[in-house]
């Protein structure tokens, strides 16, 4: 009877143990989701959820504003166990990411992106060494004075092959841009050219870039990296996983491919004046600090930076043109003062007509391409304005939201140049520094289509006078209309929202009448044609 009565007891003392373990773990379980009071405030969250319900499959960068008003421009959301902090306040950009850069300027783990690049991809990487050796070798290639003293002559021939497209052809327009771009970036890092849109280096980079901006998406793929368990779902049941590892075959496919023409090319003894031949040399004297993948993918990643990014911000200028007829106007009255119709404008003539500067910049901040930025992720434990914001967190910059915010831009989904018209630089020249002021309260780089701290895009000097230099040229050259439906004769209003959904966002196809000035302007630009095709002769 002893035995029994002791047994029951033993069997009592283990279910209670069992008991306060489960109640635990249950406790524990639905701590998960939830924010701690200190962090800053947000919607209000679920258990083991967080806010993740919440968060829409598209169309984040709009939510990220909504939440902004309702909770503030610094406020949180939490995915599962994972805290993200959102800012939407330009204080808060440059008192985190640019002033403490050394603890804000890593990326958050992507299983989705690791499946796409194989960790290899300068977009992605954690601040190493390798991410350093990349950084290097853009800003080295990109800095103003190798731009300005060598670059410049690639952009400005093809540039001249551009308007001389658009005479030929101008309903193609839009693959006219992004063969412009792309070629451009690809005489710089591969040492050849695409002289049409349907050639290998007219088009490659699109065919990377497209597959990016689908599998990337914030919202696009389940929290894998807030539930690691979602890894193990089998890939023919994971769409998200079968769209990432196609998307990362494209990758390997194209940028191996233009690897193998470059060492067949350097293999006949045809060396050229590039980024990759440079590099090779280099890295073969002294030694590789990356593999070959991460290698093939920093000289693609040169020209998907390049071509890809401002090739959509062109187009997007080309659809306000043909929206605001109002801003060529305005922009001619410059151009024309400087730059008459027998000869096209060039960088050179940037402070003699500071209304593009202000057209180009109004272009970012209207439709900027990274509407939710690329995620920074914090080193350790830190603090804004008395709110927690825990290590490990994810920062989003809100771009979109921030340039749509109507106490800073009134009327924030028109297009309006003169927004600028008291910040005369370019985007670099105000990096780092925070501006107050009446017209645009505190603002910080105008824009944050480039980023923040020490992720500011590398690129940045070549971005912005490639953008100056076209939007120039364009108004210099053409007129830019809405389309007429030839049946009635009537006006077609374009669709400034008409975007692709992605993490890199540019218009969808669209039409625009493209005219020339004159015929003083046609000859011109039929003048410089056979000039720039000589000059791009041997990167054929």
């Amino acid at each position: 009877m002893e035995n029994i009565t002791g047994l029951l007891h033993q069997a009592k003392a283990i279910w209670a143990a069992v008991a306060i373990v489960l109640a635990v773990g249950l406790y524990r379980l639905l701590q998960i989701g939830r924010r701690d009071p200190r962090m800053p405030p947000g919607p209000p969250t679920l258990p083991i959820l967080g806010n993740f319900h919440q968060i829409p499959s598209s169309g984040l960068y709009a939510k990220f504003r909504e939440w902004a008003q309702e909770y503030g421009s610094v406020f949180s959301l939490k995915f599962g166990p994972t805290n993200i902090i959102v800012l939407c306040d330009r204080k808060a950009i440059h008192a985190l990411l640019d002033k403490k850069g050394a603890i804000y300027s890593d990326r958050p783990a992507s299983y989705v992106g690791k499946l796409l690049t194989q960790g290899d991809h300068i977009a992605l990487e954690q601040m190493d060494p390798i991410w350093r050796e990349k950084r290097k070798v853009i800003s080295h290639n990109f800095s103003p004075k190798n731009l300005d003293e060598k670059h410049f002559l690639v952009q400005e021939a093809e540039a001249a092959v551009f308007l001389n497209d658009l005479l030929d052809n101008p309903e193609g327009f839009f693959n006219h841009v992004r063969r412009y771009t792309a070629s451009s970036a690809s005489v710089l890092a591969f040492g050849h050219r695409g002289p049409t849109f349907d050639s290998f280096w007219g088009h490659v980079v699109y065919d990377v870039m497209d597959r990016w901006t689908e599998a990337m998406e914030a919202g696009a793929n389940p929290p894998v990296d807030e539930y690691p368990i979602l890894r193990f779902i089998p890939t023919r049941f994971a769409y998200w996983k079968r769209r990432a590892l196609a998307a990362g075959e494209v990758f390997d496919s194209m940028w191996g491919k233009a690897r193998r023409i470059v060492d067949e090319r350097r293999e006949r003894g045809d060396k050229r004046d590039c980024i990759i031949d440079h590099l090779l040399d280099e890295y073969n004297t002294k030694g590789w600090p990356m593999s070959t993948h991460a290698f093939n993918n920093l000289v693609g990643e040169v020209v998907e930076g390049a071509a890809d990014t401002t090739a959509a911000q062109i187009l997007s200028l080309i659809l306000a043109f043909a929206k605001y007829p109002e801003v060529q106007k305005r922009a001619r009255e410059e151009i024309d003062k400087v730059c008459p119709p027998t000869r096209a404008p060039k960088f050179t003539d940037f402070k003699d007509i500071p209304y593009i500067n202000q057209v180009v910049k109004e272009g970012m901040r209207w439709r900027p391409v990274a509407v939710t930025g690329l995620p920074h992720r914090v080193r350790e434990d830190d603090y804004y304005e008395g709110m927690l914001i825990p290590k490990d967190s994810t920062l989003f910059v809100a771009v979109w939201a921030l340039h749509h915010t109507e106490s800073l831009f009134p009327d924030n989904d028109t297009f309006d140049p003169d927004r600028y018209k008291d910040h005369p630089k370019l985007a670099n020249d105000y990096a780092g520094i925070l501006l107050c002021g009446p017209a645009l309260s505190c603002t910080y780089l105008h824009h944050y289509g480039y980023g923040a701290g020490r992720r500011l895009c590398p690129g940045i000097h070549f971005a912005e006078r490639n953008m100056w230099r076209i939007a120039a040229k364009l108004l210099w050259a053409y007129e830019f209309a809405e389309p007429v439906d030839p049946a009635t004769g009537k006006t077609i209003p374009l669709d400034t929202h008409a975007y692709n959904a992605g993490i890199l966002q540019a218009p969808l196809p669209f039409k625009v009448q493209i005219k020339p000035r004159s015929e003083q302007h046609v000859a011109t630009i039929r003048k410089e044609l056979a000039g720039a095709l000589e000059f791009l002769k041997p990167w054929e």
